[in-house]
């Protein structure tokens, strides 16, 4: 038997994910990472600190607290109000799990001598014949949480248990209540950890710190700025106005509701142009395209691709993407991605995720 960190979010997951393992026969502990303050009160509302702990005190484990906050603004809040003011819309999940999740709790087996760290993600860690670590979708549809997950190095991977990945959202319920647990019935949360109410443009206006960005296209004045987080112009794909939105902050590719504006027929964003503070609007069927490239390639099942190389995958261009066949080819630094059918709204920020026939994930990169 091992001993095993559990991550604690005060969430039916994580609580039931620490209790098979005890009913196992592991040592367990509970770990929480406070990861943010609220600047009212002082409370991590993210981690919600008092159920875990009552879960913990529940199942009988001991239960510590870990601060993770410096971190959590250097690889998640900052990058996160960076990437919107930059026109990008970026998954703040994606970059939490490895830089500041697993590394926290990493760290926490070396204070409590532990062997392993436990989360409650619905997914399977799976080691392949080549000795790579990846993780392989969950059995329960609807709830595979791998697309978070593909940016986790092996070292971690090889550190990391997950005992909800065969289990449906339903049965880890009735695991909860049969057990006694107090969290069975809570929901699960739906929006961004740091942003209160889901009010993200607010939270980015409120820690942007000017909100202005160097006009690129001004090549006469390098001085010259401009301010994201004002009014700007709506532009169909000839340039031409159409009228005024209220900051680009507001908007993401795809999007059609909530515009502000009305054309007589369905429009949608095709484009954000920071440099120009632009949100360029055009007709559904141009929002589809049959390429992507991505940047910041992590690779998870295989090591690497040569340049040049191509293989087959299936890619997931958004968390609830069902996914697309689709070839890769590595393309300098990046990799370009050659859909067989055209995919709606490719965002700049999101990453796509690569997965093998056998649902198992190859790897991802950052949507540019």
């Amino acid at each position: 038997m091992s001993k095993i960190v559990v991550g604690m979010s005060g969430g039916v997951d994580s609580a039931v994910a620490a209790y098979l393992l005890k009913e196992q026969g592991h040592e367990v502990v509970g770990v929480t990472l406070r990861t943010w303050l609220d600047a009212e009160t002082e409370v991590s509302k993210c981690c919600e600190i008092d159920d875990a702990r009552e879960i913990s005190r529940k199942l009988g484990i001991p239960y510590h607290v870990h601060n993770v906050g410096a971190d959590f603004r250097k690889y998640v809040t900052e990058p996160f109000v960076a990437e919107y003011l930059a026109g990008r819309t970026p998954n703040p999940c994606i970059e939490c799990n490895p830089h500041v999740k697993w590394e926290g709790m990493i760290y926490t087996t070396h204070l409590f001598h532990a062997d392993y760290v436990a989360t409650g993600h619905y997914a399977n860690i799976v080691q392949l014949p080549n000795g790579r670590y990846t993780v392989k979708q969950a059995t329960a549809p609807g709830k595979d949480q791998t697309y978070m997950l593909y940016k986790l190095s092996q070292e971690q991977l090889a550190k990391t248990i997950m005992p909800l990945g065969t289990y449906s959202k339903d049965e880890v319920r009735e695991i909860a209540r049969q057990a006694g647990i107090p969290v069975a019935e809570k929901a699960d949360s739906q929006e961004i950890c740091f942003v209160e109410d889901g009010h993200y443009a607010d939270y980015i206006r409120d820690h942007a710190n000017d909100g202005t960005i160097a006009d690129e296209s001004n090549a006469n004045n390098t001085n010259s700025k401009v301010d994201v987080l004002g009014e700007g112009n709506f532009v169909d794909t000839d340039g031409n106005i159409l009228g005024k939105h209220k900051g680009i902050i507001h908007y993401t590719i795809g999007q059609r509701k909530g515009l502000g504006i009305a054309l007589g027929h369905p429009i949608f964003v095709k484009e954000i142009r920071p440099e120009t503070n632009d949100v360029v609007l055009s007709e559904e069927d141009a929002i589809f395209t049959k390429e992507a490239v991505c940047k910041d390639v992590h690779y998870m099942s295989i090591p690497d691709l040569k340049v040049g190389e191509e293989i087959p995958a299936r890619v997931k261009i958004r968390y609830r993407h069902a996914g697309e066949s689709a070839v890769l080819r590595r393309d300098g630094d990046g990799v370009r991605i050659y859909f067989e059918n055209a995919v709606r709204a490719a965002t700049p920020g999101q990453s796509a995720v690569f997965y093998d026939d056998d649902n198992c994930v190859i790897g991802g990169g950052i949507i540019i």
